[in-house]
């Protein structure tokens, strides 16, 4: 698989990407395309100890997106950026996937000017992987859409269904709508809408959750629109550095803490791992016609080498394609929804 990196994205620049670009090449069999320039890149590369390594190839891109900036006027005032370009080589064929830290808004403008959407999709949207204590749910959307239609949302159980079984094999995953209660009559209108709606949508469908299932692990993916599912996405962030935070807290107060906690290192270690994001590289933006994967601003090298792993891994999996083949089959069922809102 060969993989288009932004080389300047992130909060941290060149560094992290073009290490876990290396890594990447030394522990996994896919191709790296560092986008962005290439000077910059090439003196990087040097000072890793790294100059012509095998399975990096450089595509010069000049100009870089603000991280900060407003994203439909930063793509459009910079087509030859690292996003622009980036994203142009998976619409073009020259790369089987792409991922990014910058700027996530105009990663998803960069992704819809080049790759457009999948037909039938409306809204493309962030899917947030998560730790959970059985394993891995998915939230979607992290944050793409802030206000939403049923239909949205139905799309959006649809696609994080299909993001399920793709990475993690699940065959039939478990659906939930993130509510106030488990009750179906809880909820605002948005809720009450999408329910019957996203019934009808052919998931393995399990009712509403609570923000408080999330980390359970209840279901598979839970569905929200753009602002509540982001609200919910900081928390859990919050939450989990805070635990650790006040559990060091705490170490620190006794003698006898510290001794307990330096024979239970390695449990720390484990768990640190286990609640970390950086294993799943970033959330894939669903419904562009490519895979894209959107990567934290305060990215890491190992958080780079996940993505291009993970990227490469939906790529083979063949999820866009997928994703196509269930929009047709619900396509009637979401057009018949917006016909009667109208």
């Amino acid at each position: 698989m060969r993989i288009a990196l932004d080389a300047h994205g992130g909060d941290f620049g060149l560094k992290p990407n073009v290490e876990g670009a290396l890594l990447a090449v030394k522990k996994l069999p896919h191709e790296v395309i560092l986008v962005g320039r290439d000077p910059e890149i090439r003196e990087e590369l040097r000072r890793l100890g790294a100059e012509n390594p095998e399975r990096i190839t450089i595509v010069h891109a000049p100009q870089v997106v603000d991280m900060a900036g407003e994203p439909v006027g930063e793509c459009r005032a910079k087509p030859d950026s690292s996003l622009m370009v980036g994203a142009a080589l998976v619409s073009e064929g020259k790369a089987d996937a792409f991922v990014s830290a910058g700027n996530s808004g105009a990663i998803m403008v960069a992704s819809l000017l080049n790759l457009k959407r999948i037909p039938g999709v409306i809204r493309p949207a962030i899917a947030a992987p998560l730790p959970t204590f059985k394993g891995t749910c998915v939230l979607l959307d992290a944050g793409a859409n802030m206000d939403c239609k049923p239909w949205h949302l139905a799309q959006f159980a649809v696609m994080g269904s299909v993001y399920m079984k793709s990475l993690f094999k699940i065959e039939n995953p478990s659906v939930g709508l993130l509510s106030i209660g488990e009750e179906e009559t809880k909820g605002n209108a948005l809720v009450q809408e999408s329910l019957p709606l996203i019934k009808n949508m052919g998931v393995n469908f399990f009712g509403p959750v609570e923000g408080r299932d999330i980390p359970e692990g209840l279901t598979d993916v839970v569905v929200a629109d753009g602002f509540t599912g982001n609200v919910a996405l900081k928390l859990y962030e919050g939450s989990a550095k805070t635990v650790f935070k006040m559990l060091k807290e705490q170490i620190m107060r006794k003698f006898t803490y510290k001794i307990g906690a330096m024979l239970m290192r390695k449990l720390f270690a484990d768990m640190k791992v286990k609640m970390s994001v950086d294993i799943y590289g970033g959330a894939p933006l669903l419904g562009v016609n490519g895979v894209v994967l959107v990567c934290h601003g305060k990215v890491t090298s190992n958080a780079i080498f996940n993505a291009v792993r993970v990227s490469a891994e939906l790529a083979a999996a063949g999820m866009v394609t997928h994703i196509r083949k269930r929009m047709e089959q619900v396509k009637d069922k979401i057009s018949a929804a917006r016909e009667q809102d109208a």
